[in-house]
């Protein structure tokens, strides 16, 4: 006899299963249609659906069969389901690359590509020809009253900056981890502090102590296998050894060889590939990797002591060791060629057939992650495959579902649904800025945005729901229909997130972002389809179904409100709150924003979606994350001069910056 289980029996022994690593029992039909996609999507074959790879060509098919397959008009975007557009993955290194260093006594140095310099993916192409001045670790950090800059002026010279923090050995020293500083040792951050003071060149060098220490932990591991073998020996040359002691021995000597092998091969002074620390967006200034020999011959006859003495200095001295190498002159050129490849969002739509059916509604998710790791991954050594499962091939599946049942409804939706799978999400919000660009309804036609982004690991039936305070609507049809399903929503008001759903906000457009939260598994390999909580997922669609119907069936369509604010996962520091909201979808020089937050500085300054800081604070701007060091530099009450392009037109606005939010 099958009798049926209560819903909250269900429910209970689905969240054990999930807990104990076992099959989840009794799932529905469209549970399992879920989990089948997601088992799709998170697959090796699709290679983390990361930019630039194959797999996400396949992911972008096989969501453009299911549109189909569902009954969705998959046409819309000029004849077939795909919106394609090109973004930036990278740089590649072109030609010519050059260096030469030309100091007192008609000295000069003709640098060797690879051998003595390397060129930084990160920096931007271009010639220069300039003073050297040596920066120290190019840092500047009010908050343990530390700057190289100070006194030091790099207003069009090349700038010499070491890698790392000062003081590397001492666990509680001013850049320790522990103070959440670590920041200041970020490659893209030292080149943004020289950019915004004014240099036209970074030489980068490697810090003498991280080399050496690295030696001399090798040089330790290696007398401790040296060690080992001679015990072993003593206790086969004192008596007839065992089988053990002798397979014991032979493991050992091997271990032996190897450690042996990496302290002859060590290099202390290993220049960077190009590549490494990816690329930057906006305006920069060349970067090149040197190597100490090259900047010794510098500073010796400049200062009396070479980078590891100077080093020592510093570390003893806790200040800085900055000043202009008197006679030196850099010249060369970086010839970087950015990559940009073409990608694809996935748009598909269901038609509506009353008297709203020239409205919309659009429900979407992001099907791209990060492929093989690299920039974004928490794991960033590794370069297995990232599936996201949860992140997001969860919320794809979702979409999926939701086509299929809006699809096969017996009554027609007033309001039309488009569908849309977006692509770049994880590079910046690419794909809802193309959309919203070139969008295949009209935006003032759109009635609200629903999102889904990671929505596979519902524990405690605990549903984060952002965008509740953008629409007086929400409020009660959401507590309507997460009740009946045992979801336990926590309602966050802001209409600006980290999803997708932020750029249709930016647009006035009232919004929903459903969200399971962030696990140890986030942006790491390990995200994988047997952790996905099917069940969740099954109740999650089925409580957007019911508001996405409700919305195009109602005479009436979601009336807008404003939020102020901008909802996040984590704090972001001691930043005073500015309230701009990123455009990534540009190569603009500067920093570019799509809007501002409701009542925020930004709006109440004059800020605009469409500008591009190019000055904060008489710090010149090349892209964001020279605004995020510029903006750290002011406490909140102080009124910052912020110089914009609007319209090809320079124009300078005053604003008060506000408490940190979040």
């Amino acid at each position: 006899m099958n009798l049926k289980r209560p819903v909250w029996f269900v429910i209970v022994l689905s969240q054990l299963c999930l807990a104990f690593g076992l099959p989840a029992a009794d799932l529905s039909e469209s549970a399992e249609r879920m989990l089948a996609d997601v088992k799709e999507l998170a697959s090796d074959e699709y290679e983390g659906r990361g930019v630039g790879t194959k797999g996400l060509e396949k992911a972008a098919a096989f969501i453009a069969r299911e549109f189909e397959k569902a009954g969705l008009n998959v046409k819309s975007a000029g004849g077939d389901p795909y919106q394609e557009f090109d973004i930036t993955d990278g740089a590649e290194l072109g030609s010519p690359n050059t260096l030469t260093l030309s100091g007192p006594g008609n000295k000069k140095m003709e640098l060797k590509l690879g051998v003595d310099f390397q060129v930084c993916s990160f920096g931007s192409a271009g010639k220069f020809s300039a003073p050297v001045v040596f920066a120290g670790y190019g840092i500047d950090a009010p908050d343990v009253e530390y700057n190289d800059f100070d006194n030091l002026d790099v207003e069009g010279k090349v700038v010499i900056v070491m890698r790392r923090t000062p003081q590397q050995s001492n666990p509680h020293g001013p850049f320790a981890v522990g103070h959440g500083i670590s920041r200041h040792a970020a490659l893209t951050t030292k080149l943004s502090q020289a950019y915004t003071k004014g240099a036209v060149a970074v030489l980068f060098v490697n810090d003498p102590f991280s080399g050496t220490s690295e030696r001399e932990q090798l040089t330790k591991k290696e007398s401790e296998a040296t060690q080992a073998v001679l015990k072993l020996a003593r206790e086969v040359a004192d008596a007839a050894p065992s089988e053990k002691t002798r397979k014991e021995l032979k493991t050992a000597l091997i271990h032996l060889d190897e450690v042996s092998g990496l302290v002859r091969e060590h290099d202390e002074d290993v220049l960077m590939e190009f590549g490494y620390a990816g690329t930057r967006a906006g305006k920069s200034i060349p970067c090149l990797h040197v190597t100490q020999e090259v900047v010794n011959q510098m500073l010796i006859p400049s200062t009396g002591g070479s980078l590891a003495e100077i080093e020592a200095v510093i570390d003893q001295s806790n200040a800085p060791a900055s000043r202009e190498l008197e006679g030196w002159t850099a010249t060369g050129e970086a010839t970087l060629e950015l990559v940009r490849r073409p990608v694809k969002n996935v748009i598909g739509i269901l038609d509506g057939s009353g008297s709203q059916r020239d409205e919309a509604i659009v429900i979407g998710a992001h099907f791209d992650h990060l492929g093989y790791g690299g920039e974004g991954s928490l794991l960033p050594s590794s370069m297995d495959v990232h599936n996201g499962a949860d992140d997001n091939a969860s919320g794809t599946a979702g979409l999926l579902e939701l086509a299929r049942r809006l699809s096969r409804q017996r009554d027609k939706l007033s309001r039309k649904i488009v569908f849309i799978a977006f692509t770049g999400e994880e590079r910046g919000l690419l794909g809802s800025e193309e959309y919203v660009k070139e969008p295949v309804v009209a935006l003032e036609k759109t009635v609200a945005m629903l999102n889904m982004d990671m929505i596979g690991r519902l524990d405690e039936n605990k549903l984060t729901v952002f965008g509740t305070g953008t629409s007086p609507t929400w409020e009660e049809i959401l507590d309507e229909y997460a009740q009946p399903l045992s979801l336990d929503l926590s309602k966050k008001p802001e209409g600006f997130g980290p999803s997708d759903h932020s750029t249709f906000y930016a647009k006035r457009i009232p919004v929903l972002h459903l969200f399971t939260g962030t696990h140890s598994d986030y942006h790491r390999p390990s995200d994988d389809w047997d952790k996905i909580n099917a069940d969740g997922m099954d109740r999650i669609v089925t409580f957007l179904e019911r508001i996405a119907v409700a919305t195009a069936s109602s005479d009436k369509r979601p009336e807008y409100t404003q939020v102020k604010g901008t909802a996040i996962l984590e704090r972001t520091g001691s930043r005073p709150y500015f309230g701009s909201i990123p455009d990534f979808g540009t190569d603009a020089e500067g920093y570019a924003i799509q809007g501002v937050s409701p009542d925020s500085p930004a709006e109440k300054g004059g800020l605009k979606g469409g500008d591009i800081i190019v000055e904060f604070g008489g710090n010149r701007i090349g892209g964001l994350d020279d605004f995020d060091l510029a903006l750290r530099k002011f406490q909140a009450g102080e009124q910052v001069e912020v110089v914009v392009m609007r319209g090809g037109k320079r124009v300078t606005l005053k604003i008060t910056l506000a408490t940190p939010r979040g």
